[in-house]
């Protein structure tokens, strides 16, 4: 089973100039370089840019809906690679409320599983078609305090990859833990970010 390396690219300010982060994490089959590219669409020129780049495209091997040991050690390792960088930023001078995360399908369900294992107050969480990872959800991962930290959340209905029904499980998770989400459905939406969604990001997120 492969595992990840910290290895991205960046874009927007050099850290040192910027009045905050974003980290943006691809989808299954994608790469950093087009999932950064969406970057000039949103509300974050005074944003430094961070997007990962998963080994082998894919951040774990199977369905997020998959029994957790199919998606081991992919899934810890991701998870690990996405809190290294967050603590990078940090030690940068940027805080971790400055700090902005956007991912699209299976980097939308690393955004929410990473966030949500390490609630704080964050920039804001922007999630383009996931839900929490795991066959069902174990409650006892997820704590802490998101402190009102406004998460979107968008999605397909119905959607090949993720459905309506553990994208809702995952926001009533979050909002427990003190997230402002919002949610938007599109009903046959197919399974892409339309510019509704972005609209949405910088309504909800990057304001």
């Amino acid at each position: 089973m492969y595992t990840h390396n910290k290895q991205y690219i960046t874009a927007g300010k050099p850290i040192a100039e910027a009045g905050g982060a974003l980290i943006m994490i691809h989808g299954r089959g994608g790469s950093a370089e087009n999932i950064i590219s969406l970057a000039g669409e949103l509300n974050a020129t005074d944003l430094a840019i961070f997007a990962p780049q998963a080994s082998n495209h894919s951040w774990y091997p199977y369905s997020f809906m998959a029994a957790d040991d199919q998606n081991q050690p992919a899934l810890n390792s991701a998870i690990e690679v996405i809190g290294e960088l967050v603590d990078e930023i940090i030690s940068k001078g940027i805080s971790a409320e400055k700090i902005y995360f956007l991912g699209f399908s299976q980097g939308a369900c690393l955004t929410l599983e990473y966030i949500s294992r390490n609630a704080q107050r964050y920039g804001g969480a922007v999630v383009f078609t996931g839900g929490l990872i795991g066959q069902q959800l174990d409650v006892t991962k997820y704590n802490g305090n998101f402190n009102g930290t406004p998460v979107l959340i968008t999605t397909g209905n119905p959607d090949p990859h993720v459905p309506l029904t553990r994208v809702e499980e995952s926001v009533e998770l979050l909002k427990k833990l003190n997230a402002d989400v919002n949610v938007t459905v599109f009903n046959g939406r197919p399974h892409t970010i339309i510019q509704e969604e972005i609209d949405l990001a910088n309504k909800y997120v990057f304001h």
